[in-house]
C-alpha cells in the first residue's frame, strides 16, 4: 500500500471518531412546566413536586430530597410557578426579578449547611438567557454569603443563578452553580 492511501484513510478515519453520533449522547428526561416549556434532565437527576408550583430536582447528594425550599444540604435547584413567585420576595412580596428570590421575613439557613444563615446581596451579574427558541429569560446572579448566628462572621460565599420568565410565570432558582442547568435552559423545546 502506498503511504498516500495510508494519509487519506487514516485522515478519513479520524474524520469519521470526530463526528459524534445519536448512540453517544446523554440520556435525558423531559421535564414538562407551564406554557408547553420541556426542559431535558439528565437521568440521574431526581425531579421531585414538593408543593404545587414547587418543584425541586435533585443533582447530587441529599438528605431530604423532598424537603422545602431553603432545606440545607441538598443539591439541587428550584422550578417555580406563579403562586411561589407571587410570595418570592423578602416578606412574601411578589418576586419581580428587582431583589434575590428570598421567601421569608428572617434570616434562613445557608444551603451548604444549615448551621450558618444565609445573606444575599447585590446582583453581580444581570441580562437575558435563551431558554429554548424564541425565548428569553431575564437572568440575575446574586452575591450570597453564608454567616454564623451568633457573630455574623462569613462562613463561605456562594452564588444564587435565577433564571425568571415573566409571561409564561416560570422561574428557575439554583444556589449550587449546578452543572450542565444552563445548558438544559438553553435546549429547552416550546411545544
Amino acid at each position: 500500500m502506498s503511504k498516500r492511501f495510508l494519509a487519506v484513510a487514516a485522515t478519513a478515519a479520524a474524520a469519521v471518531l470526530a463526528v459524534p453520533t445519536a448512540a453517544h449522547a446523554a440520556p435525558a428526561q423531559p421535564l414538562k412546566l407551564r406554557g408547553g416549556l420541556t426542559l431535558y434532565l439528565p437521568i440521574e437527576w431526581e425531579v421531585h413536586r414538593v408543593n404545587p408550583d414547587w418543584t425541586k430536582v435533585v443533582t447530587g447528594k441529599c438528605a431530604h430530597p423532598g424537603g422545602g425550599y431553603g432545606t440545607p444540604g441538598c443539591d439541587s435547584f428550584w422550578i417555580l410557578g406563579p403562586k411561589a413567585i407571587k410570595a418570592g420576595n423578602e416578606l412574601f412580596r411578589p418576586y419581580n426579578g428587582a431583589k434575590p428570590f428570598y421567601p421569608a421575613t428572617d434570616v434562613q439557613r445557608c444551603p451548604h449547611n444549615g448551621k450558618w444563615g444565609q445573606v444575599l446581596g447585590a446582583a453581580r451579574v444581570k441580562g437575558l438567557r435563551q431558554v429554548g427558541p424564541g425565548h428569553r429569560a431575564a437572568y440575575r446572579e446574586w452575591k450570597a454569603t453564608c454567616v454564623s448566628y451568633t457573630d455574623g462572621a462569613v462562613k463561605s460565599r456562594y452564588v444564587q443563578r435565577e433564571w425568571y420568565l415573566p409571561r409564561t410565570r416560570v422561574l428557575v432558582v439554583d444556589q449550587w452553580n449546578t452543572p450542565g442547568l444552563a445548558d438544559a435552559l438553553r435546549n429547552a423545546d416550546w411545544k
